[in-house]
């Protein structure tokens, strides 16, 4: 049975409470990634992903004299997570279920060790299927 930590991302970029919505623009974009969990001294706190920025983008700009906005006035507080010994089925059924691009993968201390994304179900998606097609093949050359 695979596991979450056999697949997660582990080098996690992450941002902190208290910094700005720009700061998280410029993560999401140098790194080409879409999800940032939120963390205090390593802990998860919250996800804000590009999707909160451009809603947060959106409801900001029809007010001028608004204050700048902080990763912590628009993060999901309340995010599913999952630890790196469950079963990636059961991220997987988790995932689709609910519509998440990913999971925060954490210790049961709420330490953040990880991330499991849709980018890492499909990096292992090739996997298969390029080892499916492997064996058809040295099947067919030695039929």
């Amino acid at each position: 049975m695979k596991i979450v930590g056999e697949l997660m991302t582990r080098e996690v970029v992450t941002l902190k409470e208290t910094q700005n919505l720009g700061k998280a623009e410029e993560l999401l974009s140098m790194h080409r990634i879409r999800h940032l969990p939120v963390t205090r001294q390593g802990k998860l706190v919250g996800l804000v992903t590009h999707r909160d920025l451009l809603r947060a983008a959106a409801t900001h700009a029809s007010d001028p004299a608004a204050q700048p906005l902080w990763a912590a006035d628009i993060m999901t507080r309340d995010v599913t997570t999952v630890t790196p010994n469950d079963s990636l089925r059961e991220a997987v059924a988790l995932m689709l279920r609910n519509k998440f691009g990913c999971l925060p993968v954490v210790t049961t201390d709420g330490m953040l060790v990880g991330i499991l994304t849709e980018a890492d179900l499909v990096r292992y998606a090739q996997h298969l299927i390029e080892d499916k097609d492997r064996r058809e093949l040295a099947r067919e050359f030695n039929a």
